[in-house]
């Protein structure tokens, strides 16, 4: 995916220049700020910038939004609030960001404006946050639920990052150890098998085989992967595929359930965050599209922005899809009939985090004894095919 420079023209016919991530094209560009009511003027490749300096980490993007957030309701004014987190960043290259930030609001540019250069680093959210907490005076209460909502974000990628750590730590050792042996024990048995001049078996052919191949053959191995990789890096790039892709993993096997409840989980929270500070409803419903970052989502958005415009109401309108759960449709109905379908939204997606976090537990329960059992028919088949010969050639002398 590339980052794109852009000049573009909001609904009063001013013009504005921002930063947009993870496109390929101009043209998706164009239509993703036509989603947004903007007219794109002209647009170019950016090259890299921050990148190059230092990697800015999403913890700094949470600290900085608390700071900024504490600082201007305690009535700093906001070049004052960034001139001082400029300074305090220890990251050089935030602290470049930051300092771009300040330049361009103090030249007359808005919060959003500025900030929307930062796309890639700010994500769509903050800048939906930023925007509406601007136009509607809550800016202190926007910044402060952004830093809420990246920090509850981070800590369920955390978790799940925590959680499967295991099982990929026992699948690279265990890959490593079948390489080793492939490669420096394999061939010593292979030589001592010659010597007795006896008839190898089955497994132990094919020990030899791959042996061979990765000894004499590790540059075909080597193009296959990188072939593979750049293969799937461009059907990932073609929005058929990802589509496909998409659709997938919301239904594959075992971990299905998980990725529509992490999806769910990211769309329904920037929806209910945007509406509760003032956004509209059909905004909210194209950020949290945009954040969900998935092409059914994205369809489902359309369709649920074409039935709220006819003056449905929200609950109704997610109860037609089966991937938002029910206790979500039924706290959404009962947050529209008391008025508060924000906050009840944000306590349905709290219930369902620990859902989350409750699925990751049960499915690392049934992922240790499958990898067990894996790990030990690999070693199984490892020591059959190195001994084997050694039993025939006993009962041979026998």
């Amino acid at each position: 995916m590339a980052v794109f420079e852009y000049t573009a023209k909001d609904q009063a016919g001013s013009e504005f220049e921002g930063t947009y991530s993870d496109i390929d094209n101009v043209a998706t560009l164009r239509r993703e700020l036509d989603k947004s009511g903007y007219v794109l003027v002209k647009a170019h490749r950016e090259k890299s910038q921050t990148t190059k300096s230092g990697r800015i980490n999403r913890s700094e993007v949470v600290t900085f939004a608390y700071k900024f957030a504490g600082m201007y309701s305690a009535g700093l004014s906001i070049l004052k609030c960034l001139e001082t987190l400029e300074q305090q960043s220890e990251n050089q290259a935030f602290s470049k960001v930051i300092a771009d930030i300040r330049q361009d609001i103090e030249a007359g540019s808005s919060l959003e404006s500025a900030f929307g250069k930062y796309r890639n680093i700010f994500s769509d959210f903050f800048l939906g946050m930023v925007e509406a907490g601007e136009s509607g005076g809550k800016l202190a209460e926007a910044l402060e639920m952004s830093a809420v909502y990246l920090e509850k974000q981070m800590e369920l990628r955390r978790k799940i990052k925590s959680a499967f750590a295991y099982p990929v730590v026992v699948g690279i050792t265990c890959l490593i150890v079948v390489v080793c042996l492939l490669i420096f024990v394999v061939p010593v048995f292979e030589k001592l098998y010659k010597q007795m001049n006896i008839p190898l078996p089955g497994p132990t052919k094919t020990l030899v085989v791959l042996s061979s191949l990765l000894q004499e053959g590790w540059w075909v191995v080597l193009i296959v992967i990188s072939t593979a990789v750049i293969a799937l890096h461009w059907l990932l790039k073609n929005q058929d595929f990802k589509a496909k892709w998409d659709d997938f993993k919301l239904n594959m096997p075992v971990f299905g359930k998980l990725n529509r409840m992490v999806v769910v989980s990211a769309f329904m929270r920037t929806f209910a965050m945007l509406a509760s500070v003032g956004v509209s409803l059909t905004k909210a419903l194209n950020v949290a599209s945009t954040v969900a970052h998935n092409h059914k989502l994205t369809e489902i958005t359309e369709e649920l922005q074409q039935e709220i415009e006819a003056g449905n109401p929200v609950s109704g309108s997610l109860k037609n899809y089966d991937i938002f759960p029910p206790m979500i449709v039924q706290l959404a109905f009962s947050g529209e009939e008391a008025g508060e379908l924000p906050e009840m939204l944000n306590k349905g997606v709290d219930f369902l985090d620990k859902d989350i976090e409750r699925v990751i537990n049960a499915l690392i329960v049934k992922l240790e004894p499958t990898l067990t059992l894996i790990m030990g028919v690999i070693v199984g088949f490892l020591l059959l095919g190195v001994y084997l010969p050694m039993y025939d050639y006993i009962r041979y002398l026998e």
